[in-house]
């Protein structure tokens, strides 16, 4: 019978997760892209400076560092370690360069889905911001029972995609490298998640704005560290990416390309799944930031992508392909598996390597629990109302506590499904909404000091009825 459900739940997971959905996806980011006049100039040079920017006056309940940070905690996760790998070893080496372009492409509609997520949030009774993709549906194009959809599929994915298989990475990577038995870290997870989660979303980004950082830094400085000793290797890799990402051959290591097709599957694919761009998370941070107009804090929110993407998935590409064609041992040719693919990449690096990898995995993955906890508190408050979160906490802390012993095969395919699921109502926004996006980011985009006078409506219910 487990098979069975298995089964189908595959097939659901093959088709939602084919090429129509990456064709939406991608097809997505390039029309966002040319209708906001290619924003990735400005999520850059302005962007990455209005994070580090405090909006002092401004209404929303934490900084926009601290909407970016919480968002960058579920959005940098094990994807950008393990799904490179994954990436590499199903797609080629010329799966990188989709990546990348996908992060590229991916900021104009992280900035899209984040700038009517602001535009369109709602306030609470008690002080609380609320939005995202659920709203903007609602309050934007009269579809209450498509937000309702949205929140539900992102309300249940974030038990799997969020928690349970987060969490299960940790304990894989204690156990194999720590000797720490997998109860024992679901129990310590569980106990730090709840802790935090307890405390709301400003407990949650005090948290984010102190261990994102750290992590993001260290796992850079670590990837910059190796690429250094593979100084020889990193042009004839960036050639081979480059190369095998259009036609087949062969490299060095063991390394073989599958042409066009493979490569842009798996890149493209993997490049969606790590920087969430698309799929409506992140912009349910964005919505609780302090800022005074909407294209203020869809700026902050695109860097996202770029430092997901654009940056930490690239430069994981070149660790892997870099440190496969320098050592000859590592065949990556016979590798599926895209963790063991990492781990073999990365423990060819004297003492630095597996540290490296046993504390990104550890800190991304614990990261990824605490952003995608948020999200799904979010959700279920649209669409069950405020009782439903204490409810939703305990079963999270519950979630996380037996992870570490659960099969998780099952799991991980009905989130992924999920997440896809949950992606096409997000899409339909941003896509009817895009004349509503263009507009303001003509009236903000030259004078982002700008305040919106726009009242944020206030309402009893968390689930978006107007007092």
């Amino acid at each position: 019978m487990f098979d069975k459900v298995n089964a189908v739940v595959e097939s659901v997971n093959g088709v939602v997760w084919g090429w129509g959905m990456i064709v939406l996806l991608f097809g997505t980011h390039i029309f966002l892209t040319i209708r906001t006049g290619f924003i990735q100039n400005k999520a850059i040079s302005k962007g990455i400076k209005l994070s580090v920017t405090k909006d002092e006056g401004a209404e929303g309940e934490v900084s926009q560092f601290g909407a970016l940070t919480t968002a960058l905690a579920s959005t940098i996760g094990t994807g950008n370690i393990i799904g490179v790998g994954t990436a590499v070893a199903m797609g080629g080496p010329g799966a990188v360069l989709w990546c990348w372009l996908t992060g590229v492409f991916g900021i104009a509609t992280k900035y899209a889905e984040s700038l009517i997520a602001v535009k369109y949030r709602v306030k609470t009774e008690d002080g609380r911001m609320q939005g995202g993709a659920m709203y903007a549906l609602e309050r934007g194009l009269n579809m209450r029972w498509l937000g309702m959809i949205f929140a539900v599929f992102a309300g249940f994915a974030s038990f799997g995609i969020g928690c349970a298989t987060q969490v299960n990475a940790i304990a894989a990577v204690c156990q194999e490298n720590l000797g720490i038995p997998p109860w024992i870290v679901g129990v310590v997870i569980a106990l730090l998640t709840a802790v935090v989660i307890f405390g709301g979303i400003k407990s949650i980004a005090r948290v984010c704005e102190m261990l994102v950082p750290f992590m993001a830094v260290f796992y850079v400085l670590g990837c910059l560290i190796i690429l250094i000793i593979n100084y020889d290797f990193i042009v004839p890799a960036i050639v081979t990416i480059c190369k095998l990402a259009f036609t087949p051959g062969a490299a060095a290591g063991g390394l073989v390309g599958g042409g066009i097709r493979l490569a842009m599957r798996y890149g493209v694919a993997r490049g969606l799944f790590s920087n969430e761009s698309g799929m409506g998370s992140a912009p349910i941070a964005a919505a609780a930031a302090q800022t005074r107009n909407p294209v203020r804090q869809a700026l902050v929110s695109s860097t996202g992508t770029f430092w997901d993407t654009v940056v930490v998935c690239l430069m994981t590409g070149l660790v892997l392909v870099s440190t496969i064609m320098k050592n000859p041992a590592i065949n990556a040719d016979e590798i599926a598996n895209g963790g063991i693919l990492t781990s073999m990449a990365f423990a060819q690096i004297p003492y630095l390597g597996p540290v490296i990898l046993v504390v990104g995995i550890i800190s991304f993955a614990y990261s990824t629990v605490l952003g995608w906890a948020y999200y799904g508190e979010r959700c279920v408050e649209y669409f069950a109302g405020k009782k439903g979160l204490i409810p939703y906490r305990a079963l999270y802390v519950i979630v996380a506590a037996i992870a570490p012993v659960l099969a998780l095969d099952l799991v991980w395919l009905i989130a992924d499904t999920l997440n896809a699921l949950m992606a096409i109502p997000n899409l339909i926004a941003v896509l009817l909404l895009s004349p509503v996006i263009v507009k303001e980011t003509k009236k903000y985009i030259n004078n982002l000091d700008a305040v919106d006078e726009t009242p944020v409506p206030v309402i009893k219910t968390g689930r978006g009825k107007k007092d």
